[in-house]
This record gives structure tokens, sequence and C-alpha cells, in this order.
């Protein structure tokens, strides 16, 4: 109980005492938006590698060589805690926006953020509105920005992983970007299992080899999402 109280003081003093760096970060971006792209996400990545520290988490990352430099890609991962976007934020390569469920755009500051950030806000119950995330994602990609996605579309809280949704896989498709297989494990010792408590934990994040959606048959792309679940799949089963 004790880490999880000095954690989440942690985060709330981020966010309120860092509150005027926002402000900064907006003064910024009116003559330089990149500039403020690249310091916004060296912002979050110090405060989540203290959220990391202090929640006790040891990292193992494998396949980093996987991750292109220089080149926008489509990270596509299973999810089974928040640790897993605290975690995921520290071993991007250059400027990356999560896909959020909607619900988190109502959060003061931190939403504010993850705007910073090019996260993307997706309504789950709201076709019309989820295919809008998707352009807006494709459009992201094409400016150079990586896109990370859940494609489960929610945290499983099973052992396994719930089927892909196929829609979000259009992402590379459209801009043309490979797609990163990500591996994650024990994500949810750390905190969701054990809700209110926060223990060490050892995680493992391993990166698969990229996937060239360009490359791809008709009939292949159709079943990319059970592709990339299945290879995520066995590159879990190598993690344990």
């Amino acid at each position: 109980m004790i880490r999880f109280l000095i954690t989440a003081s942690f985060v709330v003093l981020f966010l309120i005492i860092g509150s005027p760096l926002l402000l900064i970060e907006y003064l910024i971006g009116k003559s330089n938006p990149d500039r403020k792209s690249r310091s916004s996400l060296r912002i979050v990545q110090w405060a989540f590698r203290c959220v990391m520290f202090l929640s006790g988490v040891r990292l193992t990352a494998a396949g980093l060589e996987n991750i292109p430099d220089g080149q926008p890609v489509l990270y596509v991962a299973n999810h089974r805690s928040y640790f897993d976007i605290v975690i995921g934020y520290t071993l991007v390569k250059g400027e990356c926006g999560f896909v959020a469920k909607k619900e988190m755009e109502k959060i003061p500051l931190l939403s504010n953020w993850m705007r910073n950030l090019h996260c993307l806000f997706l309504d789950r119950e709201n076709i019309k509105e989820g295919l809008k995330t998707i352009l807006a994602a494709i459009d992201s990609v094409k400016k150079g920005v990586s896109i990370w996605i859940f494609p489960e579309g929610t945290r499983s809280k099973e052992a396994g992983m719930l089927p892909f949704k196929e829609g979000s896989f259009k992402i590379a498709e459209k801009s043309g970007c490979p797609i990163i297989p990500v591996a994650i494990s024990h994500t949810a010792d750390i905190f969701e299992n054990h809700f209110p408590r926060v223990k060490k934990t050892h995680v493992t994040f391993t990166f698969g080899e990229p996937i060239q959606t360009s490359q791809l048959t008709k009939e292949e792309k159709k079943a990319l999402g059970v592709r990339v679940q299945k290879t995520i799949e066995e590159m879990l089963e190598r993690q344990n």
C-alpha cells in the first residue's frame, strides 16, 4: 500500500506542479509544433520512468533493434494493464501516439499531455466516431508519427488474449507503415491483479520483426489481425 501511495502521489504532483509546463509547451507549439512534440515526449518519458522506479518495475526489453529508425510504425500489442502505456512510452523511437479509450479524454491535465503526444481517443460505442479516429491515426502516421494500438479493444482480464479487431489495422494498410508486434508479459502483476497495492514486478516487452503490409496479398490483408495476434501469441509463449 505504501508503494501505491508514493506512486500515486508522484503522479498527482506531476500533473499539478507540472501544469505550468503545459503552458510553456503550448507557447512553444505556437511557433514550433515539432519542437513541442519532442519536448513533451521527453518530459512524459522522464515522468513515466519515475513511475516505473517508484513502482519497483524491473524491465526486460527485447527486439528494440526491430524498430526502424526515422520511420513511423504501427505498434500492435496485447493489453493487460495501464502500465502497458507507461512502460511502452519509455521504449518508443521517435514521436508516438497511443489510441486510448474515450473516457481518458475527460481526465484533466493528463488528457492535455496525451494530446501533446498525438494520442487519439477512441469511442468504442460509436462506429462513425471510431472511423474518424482511424482516419486521424492514418493522417498522423503519414506525418511521421508512430501509433500504438491495443486491438483487443480493452484490457484482457483472462490468461489469453481477446480477438483482435481488424479495423485498426487499416492504419498500417492505408499509410503504408510497417507493423511492429509487441508481446507484453506480467504488467498486470504490478497493480491490477492486487488492487490497490503496487508490487515489485519483472515485466517483459518483446518487439517482433516488422510486418510490411505493402508486401501482403489482398487476402492476407483481410486476415491481418489474425496473423498479428498469432505472432504475438507465439512471442508470449517464448517469453514464458
